[in-house]
């Protein structure tokens, strides 16, 4: 509880504090609610609507959809939902940063997260054992049990690799474990042959456990440029592309340079994403990638010239505004024959190689 200082307690063991649970289900009257905000309100409550119509369409016009996680998705238990998604056919593909699919592996593995405050002394968590993220707490033995999970994963394991098929790996040993699928990103994706990439495969603990092994002789060989290849690959393939960015960063200026991957670099034109979605905080005037909107991606051939209508920025916290956009779709029922994108991934790198030939 927070004292008259305004200061968190941790007097008793933190083990009585609730856990963090990822939630699927539905929000109740959530199309109500939608309705509402495009027709009677405006600012960023009618852009929620309008990212809701948008990907509503972007599901109808059956385009390739990624999802990009950036900042801490996971952690809320936001994971849950997605999943769902992704059961649904609603996620074609995803690009995450790497802390994102770890911390994803404490749910799969039925290790602590609890719900936390901000207003803590952060020296008492440290004599404790624990680590925080904003309101979130983490133990210490969370993050140590999760560690060497991964390092069992990969310890005889000797081969180059792409992200997507480290994390496939994951998710086949989740399963193998008896873990459920929706309990997981890694394990949905795995069951649904969803490609899950990370662009900096090093800035994480998976990264991190995999250098470790490195350095004992063993372990996976990640190649970046495997990624690169094959999600241009998948946009190539691609009648129609959309994405849904959480929060912004690397994931977000990996999905949109796969357009001017094929066409500056490759030769291969393709004309720009459909669809694009952003929920953000990071305004575009400071000049950051995370803040940069699908207008200015035009002028990089990153967005069709053309479908610049089917865009929206949502200026929100991602906590928000996700369970929103999620549950809308979900409360129309709106799903489709999963494309199964990871089993393709020879394929669809075999067409782009003859076109750049």
């Amino acid at each position: 509880m927070v004292d008259s200082r305004g200061v968190f307690s941790l007097d008793r063991s933190f083990e009585h504090l609730p856990r963090v649970e990822p939630q699927s289900g539905e929000l109740g009257d959530v199309l109500e609610l939608v309705n509402f905000l495009y027709e009677s309100s405006s600012f960023n409550g009618r852009r929620v609507a309008e990212a809701c119509r948008i990907y509503e369409r972007m599901i109808r016009s059956d385009a390739t959809v990624c999802l990009t996680l950036a900042g801490a998705v996971t952690p809320t238990g936001l994971g849950g939902i997605v999943c769902t998604a992704m059961e649904s056919g609603l996620v074609d593909f995803v690009i995450s940063t790497g802390a994102n699919l770890y911390h994803d592996l404490h749910f799969a593995l039925g290790l602590p997260v609890y719900k936390g405050d901000f207003r803590v002394d952060d020296r008492e968590l440290l004599r404790k054992g624990l680590v925080r993220i904003y309101d979130i707490f983490i133990p210490v033995e969370t993050l140590l049990q999760t560690d060497k999970f991964i390092r069992d994963v990969f310890k005889d394991v000797r081969r180059v690799a792409s992200t997507a098929e480290v994390h496939r790996l994951l998710g086949e040993k989740l399963l193998d474990m008896g873990v459920e699928a929706g309990k997981s990103i890694l394990t949905t994706a795995f069951k649904y042959d969803v490609p899950v990439y990370t662009p900096s495969p090093a800035d994480s603990s998976i990264g991190m456990n995999l250098a470790r092994l490195k350095l004992q002789g063993g372990g996976l060989m990640v190649d970046p440029d495997l990624d690169l290849l094959e999600t241009a690959a998948i946009v190539y393939g691609s009648s129609l592309n959309g994405v849904v960015i959480l929060g912004g960063g690397a994931p977000k200026n990996f999905y949109m340079q796969t357009q001017p991957t094929l066409s500056q670099v490759l030769g291969v034109k393709k004309g720009g994403h459909d669809f694009f979605i952003q929920i953000c905080v990071d305004p575009e005037h400071y000049g950051g990638l995370s803040g940069a909107t699908h207008n200015e991606a035009v002028s990089w051939g990153k967005v069709n010239p053309n479908k610049v209508g089917n865009g929206v920025v949502v200026y929100c916290d991602l906590t928000l505004a996700t369970p929103i956009l999620f549950s809308y779709l979900l409360s129309k029922n709106l799903s489709r024959e999963h494309k199964r994108l990871y089993v393709k991934r020879e394929e669809l790198l075999l067409k782009l190689k003859e076109a750049v030939q």
